[in-house]
């Protein structure tokens, strides 16, 4: 990243990168009034069919836009051939091309969901979900400002959307009708949540009495609670699980 400037800003220094998921914090140094800005909305709230916008400089080409609708809110990165991914890409049939990565992707309210990444064809491209992009910036805070230490539990999940719920009852016509928590799509081997009971096609659906919602609700428990109680349904089943997450050396 070289550093820009203007007779507004100065980008300065980079502040944090996590290569794994693309995104970097920059340091920006104002020399006028503020900039304007763009709001994160909530990528768990995404549904098949949204209308979206995505913004970027495709080609040199500044400030273009394309339009699209949302394909899948949930798209699991090994899907694309990245093998070592842990996360779900926001997937639509908005253009990008070279140049729009790291531009937002907007919905009709205005708010950024996603921050374009990746173009497999025409009509299949793909963005990091807000919600990422949220947790990665609370991490960031707290590991500058606090003397935050990454923890983990070891398992992939995915939040619990109607669409969801469908994609799995085709696969299994006894699966649950549950309205709200997160799916457990895998656990690691050996892992907090493997030694503590928690099995693939569990739905969490609270943790320490709270009901969960989305999967960044519980990424914040990891990070600050010890330990966790999860409210676990498996088949007709209510379980309960007592997991101590491990801090990421």
């Amino acid at each position: 990243l070289h550093p820009l400037t203007s007779p507004r800003y100065k980008f300065n220094f980079i502040a944090d990168v996590v290569e794994k998921i693309a995104p970097a914090v920059v340091h920006i140094e104002l020399f006028l009034k503020k900039l304007p800005v763009l709001l994160l909305g909530h990528s768990a709230d995404l549904r098949p069919g949204e209308f979206v916008v995505a913004i970027g400089s495709p080609f040199a080409l500044q400030n273009t836009v394309t339009t699209g609708i949302v394909s899948t809110a949930q798209r699991d990165g090994r899907e694309l051939g990245l093998r070592d991914s842990d996360m779900d890409y926001v997937q639509t049939d908005a253009i990008i091309n070279y140049g729009n990565s790291g531009g937002p992707l907007v919905n009709l309210d205005g708010e950024v969901i996603g921050i374009n990444t990746l173009k497999v064809a025409a009509g299949i491209s793909f963005a990091i979900p807000s919600d990422r992009i949220t947790r990665f910036l609370s991490e960031f805070q707290d590991k500058h400002i606090k003397g935050w230490k990454k923890r983990f539990i070891g398992i992939r999940m995915r939040t619990i959307t109607p669409s969801l719920v469908e994609e799995l009852k085709a696969g299994d016509p006894d699966f649950p009708s549950v309205s709200s928590g997160i799916y457990v799509q895998e656990v690691v081997p050996n892992s907090p949540s493997q030694r503590g009971g928690i099995q693939d096609g569990d739905i969490i659906v609270k943790v320490n009495g709270r009901p969960l919602v989305d999967s960044s609700e519980l990424q914040e428990a990891i990070m600050k609670e010890s330990p966790l109680l999860l409210e676990v349904q498996r088949g007709n089943d209510d379980l309960l699980f007592s997991i101590v997450p491990e801090v990421v050396v």
